[in-house]
């Protein structure tokens, strides 16, 4: 359940790890702060980190539930940041959460459901030091930046994907397949902004305020997020204005298609219903039917049935029918 527990100095350097007793030794010492990093974690060492970093008690009982919605919630000189984070596994889009704690000298992340590991996100803030040095804050905007650029291959492949599609919702042959899966794609990115568009409005929040926590040389990184974010919000909309055009498409052609046999049916009837009506005078039982007396009315009889389904023909022919 812990994945890391690293202490760094005043220089950004990293210190070392440390196990979560010696979180609150360390920060007796003067310049330095710890960045852990949770993955599902129990109740008993959520209640550890509470003692060692001394975390708000609602906090952490959000903290404990993997159902919370995106939010930041300010406790005293602390924050309390809730992200969605998505991850394609197998094809299907999952999602997870990730809850933040930040305070002046201190960045927990608790991970839930699918997400991937922060520690690329970390090796990229060691790597800046002199950043690093500002305080937890950068690590924040480290996980942030993580979060937000793992979203943008999702909603590629989801354009790709579509572009595949299209060949299918073009198709002389309907399949129940492509408007099954046109829908489980728009269901996905629905899950997804709702997902990402809140995001804006806590990056917007880390920009603008909380500057006891955030400092000034790090609040232009912060709008580096909100404009990936942004971009994200944007692709997202866009995608599931296309989604929503292919499945209006899709069902106006299977309509299209549906109409097109009923009129080649109603065709097909309307050329037999030529002969049923001359063949059923001879089914009346007439005493006196003068063409029955006549060896050549049978062979006219049926060039004049010929000729009316030939002009019938032509009729629908020439309105397109056939």
């Amino acid at each position: 359940m812990v994945v890391n527990c690293v202490a760094y100095g005043l220089n950004g350097h990293r210190i070392g790890d440390i196990s979560l007793d010696a979180i609150s030794d360390v920060l007796r010492e003067p310049d330095t702060f710890v960045w852990v990093g949770l993955h599902e974690p129990d109740e008993s060492l959520l209640l550890k980190l509470q003692e060692e970093f001394d975390l708000h008690d609602l906090a952490i009982e959000d903290a404990q539930s993997a159902h919370q919605r995106t939010k930041i919630e300010a406790y005293g000189d602390s924050l309390f940041i809730v992200v969605q984070t998505a991850q394609l596994v197998s094809g299907h889009l999952a999602f997870g959460e990730t809850h933040i704690f930040l305070g002046p000298r201190y960045l927990v992340t608790v991970r839930h459901g699918a997400s991937l590991s922060y520690a690329p996100a970390r090796r990229y803030c060691e790597n800046s030091p002199e950043l690093l040095a500002l305080g937890p804050s950068y690590g924040l905007y480290g996980v942030l930046d993580f979060v937000v650029d793992n979203l943008l291959p999702i909603v590629r492949d989801f354009r790709e994907e579509l572009q595949e599609l299209e060949q299918d919702i073009f198709a002389d042959t309907f399949k129940r397949s492509t408007v099954r899966r046109l829908y489980d794609m728009q269901r996905d990115l629905m899950t997804l902004r709702l997902a990402v568009a809140p995001l804006q409005d806590i990056i917007s929040q880390l920009v603008r305020m909380h500057p006891h926590l955030i400092q000034d040389e790090l609040r232009a990184y912060f709008r580096d997020v909100y404009d990936h974010v942004f971009r994200v919000n944007e692709s997202i909309s866009a995608m599931r204005e296309m989604l929503a055009a292919a499945i209006s498409v899709n069902l106006s052609l299977v309509t299209f298609g549906q109409n097109e046999v009923m009129k080649k049916l109603a065709g097909w009837a309307a050329m037999l219903a030529a002969p049923t009506l001359v063949t059923s005078w001879y089914g009346m039982n007439f005493v006196h039917m003068p063409e029955l007396a006549q060896p050549w009315a049978y062979p006219v009889i049926i060039g004049i049935v010929a000729c009316l389904v030939g002009g019938i023909f032509l009729g629908l022919k020439r309105a397109k029918w056939f």
